[in-house]
């Protein structure tokens, strides 16, 4: 892989190997001092961690442990990384299994063909932009990745490229009434150790209940063909489809028949979207940074924004046969960090 770190940019790096607790060791200390300057002030972590969600985490991590011991042990690293107690972070951690309404946006871009492009907005907390960062894993046993991390989070739940050639894009899907089994973060995380396609899907139709997410992935499918495909799941449900034409996803249910919150800007970015394909649009960066339409903006930048959340960064993914490029733009930052594969 190449990366271009000599270019200033508000967008971090981390590598790290090791074992999982030594991997989640060291995102904990890469975030540390965004979570306690930043993010311990809001009131989503007050909400998150509250007493009256204790024993529904204390389940959803006993789930996590017996079905997944090496996503508990990259857990327990970034707790002790962030030198916090593991309650409260497994807590941040299972956020969308317990509200509905996490700040969590994205919108996502599929332009198929013989070479396709997903291109993504990473959508997140205002307070935290200028401090997240890239990180480069190598876990034991399982494919090397590349992925956007949050402070205080697990890796999985933003956008990934791996070893293996699997390109995994996440949007927030705001479900009501679900009863969780198993958080949804721990599942995006057990998303990018599948070799391909068949396999990812496999996982995401199998899955336990838990909240919402919506997931692009791009690889090698059946017959080592590449393929583009999207996958809303929730509640133990899961509608997979194979994208053949241009489609664009902002976050909320579109083919899964669930209760669900769709605020303003995800209505808004939606249509505005959908509209701009149907004008002919395929430039993916004139897409994701429009500011027009009579709605909310499909680039988000206003610290007002009504559903606290804010563009933090831009992907674009591009699979072919020889492999998967990248390019990672940041607001208000003139370059693209570029580069290819996952290690």
């Amino acid at each position: 892989m190449t990366d271009q770190q000599e270019s200033p940019s508000r967008l971090g790096w981390l590598e790290a190997g090791g074992s999982h607790r030594e991997l989640g060791l060291a995102l904990g200390r890469r975030g540390r001092r965004a979570v306690h300057e930043r993010l311990l002030a809001t009131p989503l972590w007050r909400e998150v961690t509250a007493p009256r969600h204790t024993a529904r985490v204390q389940r959803l991590l006993a789930a996590t442990a017996e079905r997944l011991p090496w996503v508990m042990e990259e857990l327990e690293g970034l707790a002790e990384g962030l030198a916090l107690p593991l309650g409260e972070v497994a807590a941040w951690n299972c956020r969308g299994d317990l509200l509905a309404g996490v700040p969590d946006g994205c919108t996502t871009l599929v332009l198929p063909g013989p070479e396709p492009l997903i291109a993504h907005n990473e959508d997140g907390l205002p307070c935290l932009d200028g401090e997240c960062f890239l990180a480069r894993l190598a876990p034991p046993g399982q494919p090397a990745l590349l992925g956007f991390c949050y402070p205080g989070s697990l890796p999985g739940h933003t956008f990934s490229v791996t070893e293996a050639g699997l390109v995994v894009t996440v949007n927030n899907l705001r479900l009501s009434g679900v009863l969780p089994e198993l958080p949804r973060m721990v599942l995006s995380r057990e998303l990018l150790r599948q070799p391909d396609l068949p396999a990812a899907r496999a996982l995401l139709e199998s899955a336990p209940a838990g909240g919402g997410f919506h997931f692009t992935l791009a690889g090698r499918g059946e017959g080592g063909r590449i393929e583009v495909a999207s996958a809303e799941v929730g509640a133990g449900r899961c509608a997979w489809r194979r994208l053949e034409g241009p489609a664009l996803h902002a976050n909320h249910c579109l083919r899964l028949d669930l209760p669900q919150v769709i605020t303003d800007s995800s209505a808004d970015r939606q249509r505005r979207g959908e509209a701009l394909l149907a004008a002919g649009v395929r430039d993916p960066l004139a897409l994701l940074h429009d500011t027009g339409g009579e709605g909310l903006p499909i680039l988000r930048r206003d610290p007002d924004d009504p559903d606290e959340e804010n563009t933090l960064a831009t992907a674009l993914f591009r699979i072919t046969a020889q492999g998967v490029t990248w390019g990672i733009q940041v607001p208000g930052e003139a370059g693209i960090r570029q580069g290819s594969g996952a290690g």
